[in-house]
Protein backbone atom coordinates (compact mmCIF):
# COMPACT_ATOMS: atom_id res chain seq x y z
CA UNK A 1 0.00 0.00 0.00
CA UNK A 2 3.16 2.10 0.69
CA UNK A 3 4.03 2.19 -3.00
CA UNK A 4 0.77 2.80 -4.30
CA UNK A 5 -0.17 5.59 -2.00
CA UNK A 6 3.50 7.42 -2.28
CA UNK A 7 5.91 6.05 -4.78
CA UNK A 8 3.43 6.73 -7.22
CA UNK A 9 3.18 10.14 -6.80
CA UNK A 10 6.60 10.69 -6.65
CA UNK A 11 6.34 11.19 -10.56
CA UNK A 12 3.14 13.23 -11.05
CA UNK A 13 4.91 15.98 -8.48
CA UNK A 14 8.03 16.02 -10.29
CA UNK A 15 5.81 16.33 -13.82
CA UNK A 16 4.20 19.33 -12.00
CA UNK A 17 7.49 20.88 -10.63
CA UNK A 18 8.87 20.49 -14.25
CA UNK A 19 5.87 22.08 -16.18
CA UNK A 20 6.12 25.13 -13.06
CA UNK A 21 9.22 25.69 -14.14
CA UNK A 22 9.26 25.87 -17.70
CA UNK A 23 6.27 27.94 -17.39
CA UNK A 24 7.94 30.38 -15.37
CA UNK A 25 11.12 30.38 -17.16
CA UNK A 26 12.86 33.42 -18.98
CA UNK A 27 13.84 33.81 -22.21
CA UNK A 28 17.55 34.17 -22.94
CA UNK A 29 18.47 38.22 -23.60
CA UNK A 30 21.53 37.50 -25.47
CA UNK A 31 19.38 35.16 -28.09
CA UNK A 32 17.93 37.13 -30.97
CA UNK A 33 14.45 36.13 -32.53
CA UNK A 34 15.60 33.97 -35.83
CA UNK A 35 19.22 33.11 -34.56
CA UNK A 36 18.55 29.62 -35.06
CA UNK A 37 22.07 29.04 -35.30
CA UNK A 38 21.59 27.15 -38.55
CA UNK A 39 22.66 28.04 -42.11
CA UNK A 40 20.50 29.43 -44.25
CA UNK A 41 20.47 28.94 -47.80
CA UNK A 42 21.33 32.77 -50.17
CA UNK A 43 18.07 33.76 -52.37
CA UNK A 44 17.84 32.66 -55.72
CA UNK A 45 19.26 36.14 -57.92
CA UNK A 46 16.02 35.43 -59.76
CA UNK A 47 13.29 33.51 -60.15
CA UNK A 48 13.09 29.68 -61.73
CA UNK A 49 11.61 29.69 -65.29
CA UNK A 50 8.33 27.84 -66.00
CA UNK A 51 7.96 24.76 -67.33
CA UNK A 52 7.74 24.11 -71.06
CA UNK A 53 4.38 23.40 -72.26
CA UNK A 54 3.12 19.72 -73.56
CA UNK A 55 2.18 19.58 -76.79
CA UNK A 56 -1.14 19.81 -78.30
CA UNK A 57 -3.01 16.97 -79.00
CA UNK A 58 -6.61 16.52 -80.27
CA UNK A 59 -8.26 18.85 -83.35
CA UNK A 60 -6.31 21.75 -82.47
CA UNK A 61 -2.67 20.27 -82.26
CA UNK A 62 -1.22 17.15 -84.10
CA UNK A 63 -2.34 14.29 -83.77
CA UNK A 64 -0.31 11.77 -81.44
CA UNK A 65 3.35 10.21 -82.81
CA UNK A 66 2.64 6.67 -84.24
CA UNK A 67 3.60 3.87 -81.89
CA UNK A 68 7.20 2.61 -81.71
CA UNK A 69 8.40 -0.66 -83.89
CA UNK A 70 9.11 -2.61 -81.09
CA UNK A 71 5.89 -2.49 -79.64
CA UNK A 72 3.49 -5.86 -81.78
CA UNK A 73 0.36 -5.33 -82.28
CA UNK A 74 -2.62 -7.70 -80.95
CA UNK A 75 -2.98 -9.25 -84.29
CA UNK A 76 0.57 -10.67 -84.30
CA UNK A 77 0.49 -11.74 -81.04
CA UNK A 78 -2.81 -13.98 -81.81
CA UNK A 79 -0.98 -15.46 -84.51
CA UNK A 80 2.38 -16.71 -82.73
CA UNK A 81 -0.56 -18.49 -80.19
Amino acid sequence: MFFLFVALKVPLIALCWLVWWAIRQVPDEDEQPGADGGTKRPPRPHPLRPLPHSPRRGSHGEPAPPDPPRIRPASARAREL
